[in-house]
């Protein structure tokens, strides 16, 4: 039985705490967060005990935390994990600055600790059965993929502040989704980006709507488009055009019911947001991680997963506000 620690018991700490609880060769023991009513109610949701984060980190009982703590904390906590020769679960990002997660990969590096960063979209059915078909040359050779994620309203200006940005925030799930998907790291990116949503996020240094082009060395190309707007519900799809054809996922709808009448075709919406969307992929990440450390198999995505996606929407950041082309290290 795998012994972990849950740092965070926000939003994202429930979504892992709930996913823990239905994996049977693991189990959540311990709780923190700096708000202790929150730690108090998901501790007792999941049967397990309060303690603070540096008990947790200590206690030589713990076999691995998982860290859903806000962006900011992470960088101390990877340290103390992994010199406590804790296994690690990351929230991306890993942090906002490329040379701190440098320093965390090398503490991790030298600790020889696992470490997976949490790109829960890798292990979503739909889309990585879509990478499967890739693997399995349904379509032959890619040539372009297309990505489109849409926000149903923006965040509260707060986080925004906060968050890094739209690129950093947001479109980073995109930037590891298209490497992902390409099999080839990307060696040209332009981006543009524009406040149409809400003229305070403007106000705020960031943007609401983006998109970005990727190239390949071998000529492959991917699109990404983000908005923090979709009145129709949380817009989550990929397409992939190859040499033989097309693979297609597209959203997954609040039911499936099609209703057919004289003024046409109409279906539920699309599902509200992402933890009803990804409830699949949270769990499928957390059996992986889980699945690894019982195992000795290898992680995946990486702590480098998580570098070269944040080195991705930090050129597209800096392309989209003096208008230039990046042009990458391979």
């Amino acid at each position: 039985m795998l012994n972990i620690g849950l740092l965070g018991a926000g939003r994202i700490g429930q979504v892992h705490g709930a996913t823990l609880a239905q994996i049977v060769n693991a189990r959540t023991v311990a709780v923190s967060d700096f708000i202790p009513a929150a730690a108090e109610a998901l501790a007792s949701k999941l049967d397990a005990k309060v303690m603070s984060t540096e008990e947790i980190i200590a206690d030589g009982s713990i076999d691995a935390v998982v860290i859903g703590t806000p962006t900011t904390t992470h960088y101390d906590l990877i340290h103390q994990a992994a010199a406590a020769g804790k296994a690690i679960f990351c929230e991306k990002p890993v942090d906002l600055s490329v040379n701190r997660i440098v320093e965390c990969l090398s503490a991790v590096a030298i600790a020889g600790v696992p470490f997976m960063t949490a790109f829960n979209r890798r292990f979503d059915p739909s889309f990585s059965h879509l990478k499967k078909q890739i693997e399995n040359q349904v379509i032959g050779s890619v040539e372009i993929v297309t990505i489109l994620s849409r926000d149903p309203a923006p965040p509260p200006l707060n986080y925004i502040k906060s968050s890094g940005g739209i690129f950093r925030d947001m479109m980073i799930h995109d930037f590891d989704m298209s490497r992902f998907l390409l099999g080839e790291e990307p060696v040209e990116l332009s981006a543009y980006g524009s406040c149409l949503v809400d003229p305070e996020i403007g106000k705020s240094g960031d943007f609401d709507t983006a998109v970005v082009s990727l190239r390949t060395a071998s000529g492959k190309l991917c699109q990404i488009s983000n908005s923090r707007r979709a009145t129709y519900g949380y817009d989550q799809r990929i397409e992939v055009h190859g040499e033989h054809g097309m693979l297609r996922a597209q959203n997954i709808l609040e039911n499936s019911v099609e209703i057919a009448s004289s003024s046409g075709f109409s279906t539920a919406a699309a599902q509200p947001f992402f933890l009803e969307r990804y409830a699949a992929a949270y769990r499928a990440e957390m059996e992986h991680f889980v699945d690894c450390l019982t195992s000795g198999k290898n992680i995946s995505p990486t702590g480098e997963d998580g570098l070269k996606a944040q080195l991705l929407a930090d050129a597209a950041d800096a392309s989209a506000r003096d208008g230039q082309p990046r042009i990458l290290s391979s």
